[in-house]
């Protein structure tokens, strides 16, 4: 793949990643927000600067039914992630 085909994918999975900064939906994955909500913002005008890029990408996503490809990848990107250990208990070590 080109770099400039994987920083799209970074860009749309940051997107769908970031959390919604303020309002009824604080903290939500941009991804998770209901699709009347992200209309609503098309029709008011997106806010400035980069969480209005993210939520007209979403816009995007949302209304050509693209959701169902991104979810999984996010989930892959957090998978990806490594997983807390616990210190093994004594009788873990004995064994």
């Amino acid at each position: 793949m080109s770099n400039e085909t994987n920083d799209l994918s970074a860009d749309v999975l940051a997107a769908a990643a970031m959390r919604m900064p303020f309002g009824r939906f604080k903290g939500t994955r941009l991804i998770d927000l209901p699709e009347p909500y992200v209309v609503w913002f098309k029709g008011q005008g997106f806010p400035a600067g980069l969480l209005g890029q993210r939520l007209a990408l979403m816009y995007e996503i949302k209304a050509n039914g693209l959701e169902k490809l991104i979810r999984p990848l996010l989930e892959t990107q957090h998978s990806d992630e490594p997983a807390l250990q616990t210190p093994a208990t004594p009788e873990q070590t004995d064994q």
